[in-house]
């Protein structure tokens, strides 16, 4: 954290004496040159320091990429940001939860050392996963990210005998609302969907990566007997996401949440991955976008599997809760951090050294 701290003190110190370098001897005053980025990773957390411990989300990236000048990133939990200046690529640590994230973006957004008009934006992350739909160790790249938070809600003790659950939308007083109402208005962002060309790009650039399997993961993967997607060896497919701040599991959430995405993507998505920032990350983006300060087209998601959202059967959710309220405690934490890296490097190297194929073009 010294070097940290060091190193962003003398960039700071330096955007200062060329703003006064260019300013001297001028009616208006300068304006330093932002950085160029191609490509901004997103992550979400990391477990101690950014290299040298157990790896988080963040930790592959600034040791493998690498990820190796340090910036200040004033306005954020982690409060530093990670540039490869070759590739001109940067990286950051939201913090978790959407707020966390929401704030995160905002702020870079803002941050005039940065040029990020044309900038691609990855996220890569950990989630659970559907095991109706697929299995730990997996890497999902989203369509559609559906708003998982923001609903309303009666406990199912009291919901009447024919509801499947007990959430309605914002707008609606019965959970399926028809018309469906609106994906975007004053009560709220519902879902989001990421423009499909790039999402298959990036799919078919990373089908085909092998993922790590271990016996750990084989041990857990076997205890999910009756459902055939969890049994498979990690792969990479995709997936839509569901985001909310709400650490949910067990056998009947998931059966809401696959309900949830299947109405707000007018059956369109299925529910793979669920994860809590994507919503946030949309949402900023798109706001940003408005004014010009991104290209929220310009945005991929990729979510990697640590944990089933659900238990297999025979174990009661709280029992699953105990074992894994953690997130080092998650079965598929080191393969699935790994695997972010693994599948998304691959896509933020091709667009940050290619950029001439991609600036003014997106795939």
């Amino acid at each position: 954290m010294r070097q940290a701290v060091k190193t962003g003190w003398m960039y700071g110190l330096g955007l200062l004496v060329g703003l006064v370098a260019a300013g001297a001897g001028s009616a208006r005053p300068a304006q330093a040159v932002p950085l160029e980025v191609h490509v901004v990773v997103v992550t979400t957390f990391e477990l101690g320091q950014d290299s040298g411990d157990m790896p988080g989300e963040f930790q592959h990236w600034v040791e493998q990429y690498p990820l190796e000048q340090t910036l200040p990133a004033p306005g954020t939990e982690h409060g530093v940001l990670r540039y490869n200046a070759q590739d001109h690529v940067l990286g950051l640590v939201s913090g978790e939860g959407p707020g966390h994230m929401a704030a995160a973006i905002t702020a870079l957004a803002l941050d005039p050392r940065f040029d990020l008009r044309r900038a691609y934006f990855v996220l890569a992350g950990i989630a659970g996963v559907n095991p109706n739909k697929g299995s730990i160790g997996s890497a999902a790249w989203a369509l559609h990210v559906v708003n998982g938070g923001a609903a309303h809600l009666i406990d199912s003790r009291e919901i009447p005998s024919d509801w499947p659950d007990g959430f309605t939308p914002l707008q609606g007083h019965v959970p399926d609302e028809q018309p469906r109402p609106p994906l975007h208005s004053i009560a709220g962002d519902m879902a989001y969907t990421l423009r499909p060309s790039l999402v298959r790009w990036a799919y078919e650039r990373t089908r085909h990566i092998a993922l790590p399997d271990n016996e750990k993961l084989q041990a857990h993967r076997r205890a999910y007997q009756g459902f055939p997607e969890a049994l498979k060896p990690p792969h990479v497919m995709m997936g839509d996401t569901i985001s909310g701040e709400t650490y949910w599991l067990g056998a009947l959430m998931n059966r809401w949440a696959e309900r949830w995405v299947a109405y707000w993507t007018d059956h369109q998505g299925e529910m793979v991955t669920t994860a809590e920032e994507d919503i946030g990350l949309c949402q900023a983006l798109a706001l940003q976008a408005r004014a010009g300060r991104v290209d929220d087209r310009r945005l991929l998601i990729l979510r990697t599997t640590s944990n089933f959202d659900m238990p297999p059967n025979g174990v009661a959710p709280a029992t699953m809760l105990a074992n894994a309220a953690h997130e080092e405690n998650l079965p598929g934490l080191y393969a699935s951090t790994s695997a972010a890296y693994q599948v998304a490097s691959p896509i933020v190297r091709e667009l940050a050294t290619h950029w001439g194929s991609y600036e003014g073009q997106v795939p």
